[in-house]
């Protein structure tokens, strides 16, 4: 399919394209950006005036569900809701039922999304079998299979000499490994923040340093092993702050943070609000404004949805008991531009950090609208205001703190691969 984009606002930060133009899409593709190739006639033409056009989105993390939980979620409802919010290409991790220790689990990921056709998906093998944390995966074969990193998800590794091992693997593959830096012991049984929100609801508490000791402890490791790194999921300025002061070290190492936790903080748990019972906790006003700041300077890389759908039981039980995350894939945009439109992050900086900086911690060819790249594309009505209704969400998991919200910016377009996939 032809298809001309027209008269859209176009941002690309992987090329600091900023302005009024046109795009021209044949086979998949990007053809031009500027004036239209000899011979070229559309089969449609797409009116983005007063609109906004940006790659399509890249997610770093949301959990799928399939296989294993098809009660709470499938590759097709979370894809299909992926693309009402922009996001072409899902990474999700390997704590899938089976675990994504094998190419035959990765491979029947990538088949289903491929039958599915809506948005790309893409696995991180497991670092361990079953992520029990004692033996390695085989990541060779892992990478031949099409995963693209590598990550024990939120499963613990206890013996830091198999995490160094892990490292050594992983970097003599020229993998990326993904972190997710929690102390175990440190952490306990925690459900919330350690503070005095905690403290009054009589909810065991998480500290920070449950954090920043495991990046501490990871950093050092990183440095020996020479492995390139990615943090996942931080909740601390402090554990940011660190990550930081380690790349200007020159150790190879990016971070990203979820989408919650740039909006929420230990607060919103007040009332016992299961939607709010994430891992990690939402932290301080302290934090989450550090996080802003960090985003805004490009100390973290990316913003990722940190999607995780769950069915009503699994959220109706005391707070404790509940099971951790959120339902953010179709809000993650919308819940970036309310960022921008508070002038907490630039736009141009928002958008990188949903696209090209996450398709490069990921070495994708996403992310970026240039010529004969990927035609994976959104388009943007940026001034369109709407309340998040939980029971509206295209995804299967209604759990979602933001019900409510009044947020401003809604995809009116998605195309993948030059099809388009969502239109509003």
């Amino acid at each position: 399919m032809r298809i001309k984009i027209s008269n859209g606002h176009i941002i690309n930060p992987a090329t600091r394209v900023d302005r009024v133009g046109d795009i021209y899409i044949a086979d998949g593709k990007i053809l031009s950006l500027s004036d239209a190739p000899d011979g070229f006639k559309a089969d449609r033409e797409i009116d983005a005036t007063d609109k906004l056009v940006c790659p399509g989105l890249v997610d770093l993390c949301a959990h799928l569900r399939e296989p294993g939980a098809e009660n709470k979620a499938t590759i097709a409802s979370e894809t299909s809701a992926a693309v009402t919010g922009g996001i072409t290409s899902i990474c999700c991790p390997p704590d899938t039922r089976p675990v994504v220790d094998t190419p035959a689990v990765a491979e029947l990921i990538h088949q289903r999304a491929t039958q599915v056709n809506k948005a790309r998906v893409y696995t991180l093998g497991a670092m361990t079998f079953g992520l029990a944390g004692e033996r390695l995966a085989e990541m060779d074969t892992l990478k031949r299979a099409g995963c693209v990193g590598i990550s024990n998800a939120l499963a613990p590794i206890e013996n830091t000499e198999v995490l160094r091992r892990a490292m050594e693997y992983a970097a003599s593959c020229d993998l990326t490994l993904h972190l997710f830096a929690e102390d175990s012991h440190l952490r306990n049984q925690g459900v919330a923040h350690e503070g005095a929100v905690s403290t009054r609801l009589g909810l065991p508490g998480i500290p920070e340093t449950a954090e920043t000791v495991a990046v501490s402890s990871a950093l050092l490791l990183i440095e020996q092993t020479g492995v390139r790194a990615h943090f996942c999921r931080l909740s601390t300025g402090r554990g940011v702050a660190m990550i930081a002061e380690a790349g200007r070290r020159g150790l190879a190492v990016s971070a990203d943070v979820g989408i919650c936790h740039l909006h929420l903080t230990e607060m919103d748990i007040d009332g016992f609000n299961s939607n709010c019972h994430l891992r990690p906790p939402l932290r301080s006003q302290r934090d989450r404004e550090m996080l802003q700041q960090d985003v805004a300077d490009g100390s973290i890389n990316a913003v990722c949805s940190d999607h995780q759908p769950h069915d009503a039981d699994a959220k109706s039980a005391p707070f404790s008991l509940t099971e951790p995350g959120a339902s953010t894939i179709e809000l993650l945009l919308p819940l970036m531009l309310h960022l921008v439109n508070r002038k907490h992050i630039n736009l141009t900086t928002a958008i990188a950090a949903l696209t090209i900086n996450p398709a490069r911690i990921l070495g994708l060819r996403a992310g970026n609208i240039d010529k004969d790249m990927p035609a994976d594309i959104c388009i943007i009505d940026t001034d369109t205001a709407w309340n998040v209704d939980n029971a509206a969400l295209v995804s299967a998991g209604k759990n979602s703190p933001f019900h409510g919200w009044e947020l401003t910016g809604r995809v009116t377009h998605t195309l993948c691969g030059g099809i388009p996939v969502f239109e509003r």
